[in-house]
């Protein structure tokens, strides 16, 4: 059997003296835990080193679309993480993909900074605003290793957008939000890279990325705590998988939905082989890995992206009403757990978590100081994680753009399509999670209330840039004119 070598070189047991001295500063830590967001994150950091933090964030995963779930697709390796950590019932995000991103990056909702109107597309030239003091930023000033593997999409036009001028140490992978993920292109043109520099790889893109995860864990220095943003493509379109993976499932007879479940399955074993690698150098026990997904998973080829699909799209919300791109439980309320063995128990959490909550979570954890941040809208969520108390959190901001909004207070659920024809639609969703009854007409009250909750955010909301960038493309562009030489072809 070959001797383990950890990062430094050192044996196992190497890491003891160290180990030793990180605890020895406990006191330190303690008394700077004042200045530290969520105090119990901040006991936690003083009492032993920080953790290392895996955050892996799948790509329009549908909520049923688990093993653990109930669903016919296989993740063995996420079902064992999600079965031995605690199972976020009711964890939501933004209903698209940049918004998300955001949210989780900044802990602010994306309203305040004009991310809350679809995603950034191929073409767009904005990004998420510079000015904002972001979660690898804050974990890299408390002495964070940190490294981003997989997807983006929070501003790919300029360099000051990419990751490593963001807080990441390390960033392998895409810039855009969709890729081919066998030739690594959008529109044909390359979106591949290491740290700032373009590359040109072969390989499916979501094995490449757990490969790359595995070889980070094995070759960090663990003189630092790690912080690992690991953000896979897949299930995202275009629905493409390794023929191997989609020969897994010949009993379900659609191709797309038979593809799709490859893509997952190939999702999950490469988080297998990212725990059996922390298994290796001794980490797993002082590492928190989360998981979620991005947004619902989509039922509308509005929402699909880039990619043409056609039919009966695969995913699979379970109870909860549409998918992606929508104010409604299944483009909003997404799989999630957190996992770390030893300080979370097995259970299930009921209470609401907002993707908004985990940068405060962290932080606190990381034993990180706020300041340079703009003020929160996410809040402390380790006491409902760790089982001590129930989540604080009573109200839901699901988005507000010039165009609709949505938010819940307790189990009142009100969507507002704002534009012409407006739909005010008021659910109870202690009662009814599946959004079928709309009660507005019985509740005026309640209805007046949330909307004025909607309006009051409005006035705090920054434009959405996607419509900047669109005026600016419909009004600022040049004529697009026809060759005269064309004329002689065409005949009068």
């Amino acid at each position: 059997m070959s001797t383990k070598v950890t990062g430094d070189g050192q044996k196992p047991g190497g890491d003891l003296e160290r180990r030793d001295f990180l605890k020895s500063g406990a006191a330190l830590l303690l008394a700077g835990a004042a200045l530290n967001i969520g105090t119990a994150g901040a006991s936690i950091a003083s009492a032993a080193s920080p953790p290392n933090i895996i955050y892996i964030v799948a790509d329009d995963l549908g909520w049923k679309d688990l093993g653990y779930q109930g669903s016919d697709i296989k993740t063995p390796n996420i079902d064992r993480l999600a079965q031995t950590g605690i199972r976020f019932e009711q964890f939501y995000a933004q209903p698209m993909c940049t918004p998300t991103r955001a949210a989780l990056m900044t802990g602010r909702y994306p309203l305040r900074y004009g991310l809350q109107t679809g995603v950034i597309p191929s073409g767009g030239s904005y990004g998420l605003p510079t000015d904002e003091y972001i979660l690898p930023q804050l974990l890299k000033d408390a002495g964070y290793s940190t490294a981003l593997v997989g997807k983006w999409h929070l501003g790919h036009a300029k360099t000051e957008y990419w990751p490593r001028q963001r807080g990441f140490d390390y960033f392998y992978g895409a810039l855009v939000g969709e890729i081919d993920h066998f030739e690594h292109a959008s529109h044909g043109i390359k979106d591949w890279y290491r740290d700032n520099t373009p590359i040109s790889e072969t390989g499916y893109d979501n094995a490449l990325f757990g490969a790359d995860a595995v070889r980070l864990v094995r070759a960090h220095d663990q003189k630092s705590p790690l912080f690992l943003y690991l953000a896979f493509t897949a299930p995202h379109t275009p629905f493409q998988a390794p023929q191997e993976y989609i020969d897994r499932y010949p009993g379900i007879a659609d191709q797309q939905r038979r593809t799709y479940a490859a893509m997952i399955s190939v999702m999950d074993d490469e988080i297998g082989k990212l725990v059996a690698a922390l298994d290796e150098r001794g980490m797993r026990d002082n590492t928190i890995i989360v998981f979620q997904s991005d947004n619902g998973g989509v039922r509308s080829a509005m929402f699909a992206g880039e990619s043409a699909v056609k039919g009966h799209l695969p995913a699979d919300n379970g109870p909860y009403r549409d998918g992606k791109g929508t104010l409604y439980e299944g483009g909003t309320r997404v799989a999630a757990f957190a996992n770390w063995p030893g300080r979370i128990k097995p259970s299930n959490l009921g209470g609401m978590i907002h993707v908004v909550d985990m940068l405060p979570t962290l932080a606190g954890l990381a034993g990180a100081r706020l300041g340079k941040n703009k003020p929160l809208d996410g809040v402390d969520v380790w006491p409902a994680i760790s089982g001590d108390a129930p989540s604080s959190r009573t109200e839901m901001v699901y988005n507000v753009d010039p165009m609709s909004g949505a938010v819940r207070s307790a189990d009142w659920k009100l969507v507002w399509a704002a534009t012409l024809p407006q739909k005010v639609e008021l659910f109870d969703l202690g009662k009814d999670p599946s959004e079928t009854t709309n009660l507005a007409e019985q509740n005026p009250g309640r209805v007046k209330e949330l909307q004025a909750r909607i309006t009051g955010l409005a006035t705090e909301m920054a434009p959405p840039l996607l419509l900047a960038e669109a005026i600016k493309l419909t009004f600022g562009a040049p004529p697009i004119s026809a060759d005269p030489a064309d004329a002689f072809n065409a005949g009068d």
